[in-house]
């Protein structure tokens, strides 16, 4: 379609980022402005983890998911965008409304000579709604129960029925997740906006608190020389966790950008930067009402619930070899080649 297989057989190629402001439109302002949307976007892949626990044979399936899902950030997030940019002009009439016949995705289509792309994006929307949904009450519920069990919140979140079900913090979930939705009729959409702002700071405040958990705990592997028990190593460590924690609070301070230009915007200014004072106290109160201590990497408790307890050397080394294997063997043919598509597609 950008070498003209468009509906004016017009070459378009890349003068969409040579016209008036483009590719920056608004300077650094307006590039830094859109990282909270770009992170509300995006939010979610690091739960991954959380399914580790309610995964059968997770040494297996996590590896593939994680693969998976690298590839489809590429393909379907950071291709489409590119495809978008590309073909898109910034200054398209009423692209900056809410009616989908107006979306940039809908354009690409209309480009192409569709006659049902508005339909076609409605459609889209409401299948990744529903999956943003069930993503978010799963994650969230877990978390919750998580962070009763471990006594970080009221215990009666920790609260399952006889199916290990943790109904307490999934209702909680759901209520949030409803009054959430409410919102968007509240203030002409205003306090949707400010709750995607909150969310987006808070991705960013997970990833920064992702990497740096990820450098104590390899410093705590290292220091206790238990690097030979890891299946899997991050190949980007250590550089990868620094980039994530640098580049995650560089985008947080630079992200409000918009709410100092042209004119300070109080209100703006809270729904942006209202997480860091929020997240500092409650870190700071913790520590003081629990007295608790930085944990040296060399005291660190690495032992506990470790797959390797009671086992002989022999019987370590073939657990990990069986580990590293796991997610290269499986199924063959193709009734497992189109099972492995259709998962990579939907799952």
């Amino acid at each position: 379609m950008n070498c003209g297989g468009n509906s004016t057989g017009e070459y378009i190629g890349a003068k969409n980022w040579y016209i008036g402001d483009a590719p920056f439109v608004g300077g650094i302002g307006g590039f830094a402005s859109v990282f909270v949307t770009a992170s509300f976007a995006y939010g979610g892949t690091e739960s991954i983890a959380i399914t580790a626990g309610e995964t059968k044979n997770p040494s297996q399936t996590l590896p593939r998911v994680v693969r998976n899902v690298f590839w489809r950030i590429l393909t379907f997030y950071i291709l489409s965008i590119l495809i978008i940019g590309l073909n898109v002009p910034y200054n398209y009439d009423g692209l900056s409304t809410k009616d989908s016949h107006t979306s940039p995705f809908t354009i690409v289509f209309m480009m192409a000579g569709s006659k049902v792309a508005g339909s076609f994006i409605n459609a889209v929307v409401m299948t990744s709604v529903i999956s943003a949904g069930n993503h978010a009450l799963f994650a969230g519920s877990r978390l919750m129960y998580s962070l009763g069990t471990n006594g970080h919140a009221p215990k009666f979140f920790a609260k399952v029925n006889r199916n290990h079900v943790p109904w307490v913090a999934v209702l909680l979930t759901a209520s949030i997740s409803g009054l959430c939705f409410g919102a968007s009729y509240i203030g002409a959409g205003q306090l949707w906006t400010w709750l995607q702002n909150l969310i987006g700071v808070s991705n960013f405040l997970s990833w920064i608190a992702i990497g740096y958990s990820s450098i104590r705990f390899r410093s705590g592997i290292k220091a206790q020389g238990l690097e030979h028990l890891l299946p899997f190593k991050n190949w980007a460590y250590p550089y990868g966790p620094i980039c994530s924690v640098g580049l995650s609070s560089f985008l947080v301070l630079v992200q409000g950008w918009s709410c100092f230009s042209p004119s300070f915007k109080a209100v703006d200014f809270v729904s942006f930067y209202i997480e860091l004072p929020v997240m500092l106290v409650m870190f700071v109160g913790w520590k003081f009402l629990k007295r608790t201590k930085w944990v040296k990497p060399e005291d660190m408790d690495l032992v506990t619930d470790r797959f390797d307890q009671g086992m002989t050397t022999e019987e370590r080394e073939e657990a990990l070899m069986a580990a590293k294997m796991a997610q290269w063997t499986g199924e063959k043919g193709w009734k497992a080649k189109a099972k492995y598509i259709a998962q990579w597609l939907f799952a």
